[in-house]
């Protein structure tokens, strides 16, 4: 995010219409990342949970939307107070806000500010998601989001983006959520595992995805989506500054696919489309925080990096034995903590500040400050996430039964199942379809 968000506009800036009508579309490309996202968690699962899986995200955007517009704009973005939290009596409800009064010292009215960051509340929590993947109850589910964007993603946001968070006025960078976004999400996927505990079969049942197509399409979808993300979080593009992030949103996720790809021949003896996706995946949330910061060279250096760091750090569940059914930590938490950090050697100081990374003469000034920023959010966010689910646990129970996990958390959910093979008319049809289905929820 630029600097001075929080600052009143001056006389001389005017709303431009070019850069108000770029970020709504921003607003709208960060939106589909969700419907992406639930795509590629959705075919990543066992055919019994796709449903669960595909409204474990879409519920986000029903129930931060109303929250980010009843209070989780004011302590996000609003006055600050301390520089942990913010709030401004007219953010509330967003009913105090002038059609085109302008955001800070930006050339875009607050609306379309409040409406870009609110895609950014509505995907961080779908991201959790695919942690628990077959075994979390709904309505829990759908609490814990609640109760975890006011108390962790509302003030980490305001921590990381307003001018008057503490780690924004620490010097810290992160051009679009390295910190904010994935660390926190990734973190919170941990604390969450820790107290919901692991599939049945994990480790001993193959548990392979049902549609690597749907995969790749949910993959693509965030792809797209990213260039809002990122090159949208300039607010504009009138310095050029967002026409870099562009570029380098994209030439760090192809580093990064290709050294997944790499790494997993070399690992596993196969090109697999699971980790090209996978890769692509990592290599956008490494670039998210640096994409402002750092060249098109060092884009590729953290590309590869991540790539390879993400490959390798998948299979550290098995060995540690968390259930992490669709490697959130693997990939966002990870990634998320090596594109911040790799801000410390390859920011160039000639884009979107003039901090400099170790590799360009900066010393480990911007280093040390990173390091500050993703071990404060990774902390707070893996320990109040546990709490917060740890209570939920206690109160009604965060765990489906086990007999609705066996047979299948849509059904038991949602009264539904993906594939529905049995026939209205029962019969040899009917029994030959409850075989199918019995053999495909395997």
């Amino acid at each position: 995010m630029p600097p001075g968000i929080l600052t009143l506009a001056a006389d001389k800036v005017t709303l431009s219409p070019a850069n108000t009508g770029f970020m709504l579309i921003c607003s709208a490309l960060v939106m589909i990342m969700t419907p992406g996202l639930a795509f590629f968690y959705g075919g990543m699962v066992r055919v019994k949970s796709v449903l669960n899986m595909l409204m474990m995200s879409f519920i986000s955007l029903g129930i931060v939307t109303i929250l980010w517009v009843l209070y989780g704009f004011g302590l996000a973005f609003g006055t600050d107070s301390g520089g942990f939290i913010g709030w401004d009596g007219h953010f509330a409800g967003l009913s105090g806000i002038g059609l085109t009064q302008l955001w800070g010292v930006s050339t875009i009215p607050i609306y379309v500010f409040a409406v870009f960051q609110l895609m950014f509340a509505v995907i961080t929590p779908a991201l959790i998601s695919g942690a628990l993947a077959d075994r979390v109850k709904f309505t829990a589910w759908a609490l814990f989001i609640a109760l975890w964007v006011t108390v962790v993603y509302f003030p980490v946001a305001h921590w990381v983006w307003a001018d008057g968070g503490w780690l924004f006025k620490l010097g810290v960078i992160d051009f679009a959520g390295g910190t904010a976004v994935h660390i926190n999400a990734g973190a919170a996927a941990l604390g969450v595992i820790l107290v919901v505990g692991k599939r049945i079969g994990f480790k001993k049942d193959p548990m392979r995805p049902h549609s690597l197509p749907l995969v790749m399409l949910g993959a693509g979808l965030l792809w797209f989506g990213w260039f809002g993300f990122n090159a949208g979080s300039w607010l504009g593009n009138d310095d050029g500054v967002g026409a870099v992030a562009f570029v380098n949103t994209q030439v760090a996720t192809a580093a990064a696919m290709l050294g997944w790809l790499v790494y997993e021949k070399l690992r596993h003896g196969s090109f697999t489309t699971l980790g090209a996706a996978s890769g692509a995946v990592a290599g956008l949330v490494a670039i998210t925080p640096a994409c402002g910061a750092v060249s098109p060279l060092g884009a590729i250096a953290v590309g590869v990096i991540a790539g390879v760091l993400c490959a390798m750090a998948v299979n550290l569940k098995y060995k540690l034995g968390y259930d992490d059914s669709l490697d959130v930590i693997g990939v966002h938490l990870v990634g998320g903590v090596v594109g911040s950090l790799l801000i410390g050697f390859f920011a160039t100081g000639g884009v979107q500040s003039k901090a400099k990374g170790l590799f360009y003469g900066g010393g480990f000034e911007q280093l040390g400050k990173q390091t500050v920023g993703v071990v404060c959010v990774l902390l707070y966010s893996l320990v109040v996430s546990y709490v917060l689910a740890k209570v939920i646990d206690l109160v009604m129970g965060f765990r489906v039964g086990e007999d609705e996990e066996v047979a299948g958390i849509d059904q038991a959910s949602h009264a539904e199942t993906a594939y529905d093979f049995t026939g209205a008319g029962g019969g040899t049809v009917g029994r030959l379809g409850e075989a199918l289905t019995k053999k495909v929820n395997a």
